[in-house]
């Protein structure tokens, strides 16, 4: 009976002792993630995204599903936004965000991130970005001018693997557009816009207990009857230098048939923005 309780004895402290270590070895990761783009999943950061320079006019829900790709990372989710037009052609609010996501590393791209897992061992949602936009200014015969005010809460999971921040961030951006080039009985124009603004994000440095940006995007909208196709540049500098220069070239082709809009998507990353991103998403206009 003796020899039975000291088995039983030493099991469990073998057990409290491995659990131990192991919630150490977690801490240890933890402490060491580097808060920057280049260090996260490609959800993690999100790059503020060039717009036309007017206010959105109509309601419009959207979903996707969205695959990136890196050699060392291969991610899929699924994303969702409601836009929500409150003073007409003034002011509209924006809500969107990452409904789940999945996501596969490889053991040196774990190791670079300082993540515990090469897989997701339980399911996860990702950040809510709650945006406001105002129109400045509208004129056709100068520039269009719109502001945008934007916070990503601190809701998506996993920072253990380097997925979501676990913390808020903001940023707040200026947009100036116009069009370049109108054929109304075409239903033919051409615009550009161009973007500059302040973004800023919270790390896990005990000395630089935040990183702040100047974000950036130029690009242009071209229109032919139900089609549209938005291509932009964008990107911001962060001030740490530690993987906090993303830059994205994207694309996106748009068919809208009454009330329904067929969106497709490539983005292009660069610099810290390690992933090819391809996206199909469903609109649906009121």
């Amino acid at each position: 009976m003796k020899f039975f309780f000291r088995i039983v004895f030493t099991l469990t402290l073998f057990l409290i002792t491995s659990i131990q270590l192991y919630s150490q070895d977690w801490r240890d990761r933890m402490e060491n993630i580097i808060y920057a783009p280049r260090y996260f999943g490609p959800n993690g950061f999100p790059i503020p995204e060039l717009r036309e320079s007017v206010v959105a006019q109509r309601f419009e829900i959207e979903v996707r599903g969205e695959y990136h790709y890196y050699k060392g990372d291969k991610t899929k989710d699924f994303f969702t936004r409601v836009m929500i037009p409150v003073v007409k052609e003034k002011a509209a609010i924006e809500i969107s965000a990452i409904v789940f996501e999945d996501y596969k590393l490889t053991p040196e791209t774990r190791d670079e991130r300082f993540a515990t897992e090469t897989e997701s061992p339980i399911s996860y949602n990702g950040d809510v970005i709650f945006s406001t936009f105002f129109q400045l200014l509208k004129s056709p015969k100068w520039v269009d001018i719109m502001l945008s005010l934007n916070l990503k809460t601190a809701s998506g999971g996993r920072l253990v693997d380097a997925r979501f921040t676990d913390a808020a961030s903001y940023w707040f951006d200026t947009t100036v557009g116009r069009k370049v080039y109108e054929d109304p009985a075409q239903k033919v124009s051409v615009s550009v816009q161009g973007l500059a603004g302040f973004y800023c994000w919270m790390t896990n440095d005990r000395v630089h207990r935040q990183n702040d940006a100047i974000h950036y995007g130029i690009g242009f909208t071209a229109k032919l009857k139900n089609f549209t196709l938005q291509s932009d540049f964008s990107g911001f500098h962060g001030y740490e230098n530690k993987g906090d220069k993303p830059m994205i070239l994207r694309n996106n082709l748009r068919y809208e048939y009454k009330k329904n809009g067929l969106s497709l998507r490539y983005y292009h990353g660069m610099k810290d923005r390690l992933y090819e991103t391809y996206t199909l998403g469903y609109i649906r206009y009121f």
